[in-house]
């Protein structure tokens, strides 16, 4: 019988748990994406409180653009001596730590939006944002690709265990996926393995740079939940997953919706204090986990430990991840194991993403 406490591998990494961190953006790095000593701390403090593995909030690939202020960078070179200092502290308590990044496209809450040079799979202007991005050409996507391979890079250099390519929640990788922004006719555009290629190439740009035995994760959607014809739908994302699964991706973060989805339609639901309105991703994410070889995390509203465990060890998904709940208590993971029966603070309100920089009501 698996346990949500025993060591796992993931390609050449331990785990000492089965617990990870949700990819969380914190607002708190400084302008240029840079870290601080609160940015630091954060990180260890979740380290100190028992997770597994930590996946950092989105950091940046390049300096022309970014989706949100406070986001973290991994630009250029000057970023890997100040994140080696952030591996560092959270190595000491055993934890591992993984970052996700990103190439943001139109949809930007960033002030400065309108300055930057965001490129998209088509000049749609963007529901949210109201930003029109310029099509990017193939050269452009070649850009973009090499800047994925060379932030990996940066990550590895930095000492962090995985990197996470983030392809969720309407950011550009994810746009090349949705018909309602990919409206190529070119080899990006089209069926599914069009849209998807440039998602493809990032994985083989990044597995070429790093090596095989560095743990290449990834953050997608299984289902925009869009209007018919207009987003990805669960049937074209299984092939997706496949597709990705025989690139040799180590692990899948599968989650769904993106701004554009329409209102009352986010990743992180309200009201699910209850264990019947728990884990809610669950039945597509056991039959995604029942295609791929590839290790499978449950990312939204894992609360309750009991649930957790039925889940480990009825479907193949191995992995649980949290955002909200560490948000409120860091040291979550410590009181589980302490007390399997023991209920999180969080009430999943959502207002933590009211707060600058993100954290929980209950922490003022």
């Amino acid at each position: 019988m698996k346990n949500l406490f025993e060591k796992t591998t993931i390609n050449n990494i331990e785990v000492k748990n089965r617990f990870i961190r949700a990819a969380t953006w914190d607002e708190m790095a400084e302008d240029d994406g840079h870290i601080n000593n609160a940015f630091i701390q954060r990180y260890e403090y979740l380290a100190k409180g028992g997770v597994g593995l930590i996946l950092t909030g989105y950091a940046f690939i390049s300096k022309d653009e970014k989706p949100n202020p406070g986001m973290s960078g991994i630009y250029d070179d000057s970023f890997i001596e100040e994140y080696k200092i952030l591996v560092d502290k959270v190595h000491k308590y055993e934890t591992k730590i993984a970052m996700q990044i990103v190439y943001g496209g139109s949809q930007t809450e960033h002030p400065n939006a309108s300055e930057m040079n965001i490129y998209g799979p088509s000049a749609i202007k963007n529901i949210v944002s109201g930003i029109t991005p310029k099509e990017a050409t193939k050269a452009d996507i070649k850009m973009i690709v090499a800047k994925f391979g060379d932030a990996a890079v940066r990550v590895k250099k930095a000492g962090f265990d995985a990197v996470e390519i983030h392809a969720a929640h309407g950011y550009l990788l994810s746009q090349f996926l949705t018909p309602y922004y990919n409206r190529r006719t070119d080899e990006y555009g089209g069926d599914i393995h069009n849209r998807a290629r440039i998602i493809y190439e990032v994985i083989e740009e990044i597995r070429r740079r790093v090596g095989k035995d560095y743990p290449i994760m990834i953050k997608i959607n299984f289902d925009d939940f869009m209007d018919k014809n207009q987003g990805l739908s669960k049937e074209e994302s299984i092939e997706v997953f496949k597709r990705i699964d025989k690139l040799g991706i180590d692990m899948i973060e599968p989650s769904a919706v993106n701004l554009s989805s329409g209102e009352g339609k986010v990743p992180f639901l309200k009201g699910i204090n209850t264990v019947d309105k728990q884990s809610y991703f669950k039945e597509a994410v056991m039959n995604i986990a029942s295609v791929v070889n590839a290790k499978v995390i449950l990312v939204g509203g894992n609360r309750n430990m009991d649930l957790m465990n039925e889940i480990l060890n009825t479907t193949q998904i191995q992995y649980f991840s949290l955002s909200r709940t560490l948000l409120c208590e860091p040291d979550l993971i410590n009181k589980w194991s302490d007390n399997k029966d023991y209920k999180p603070k969080c009430i999943s309100c959502n207002k933590c993403w009211d707060e600058i920089p993100n954290s929980c009501i209950f922490n003022r």
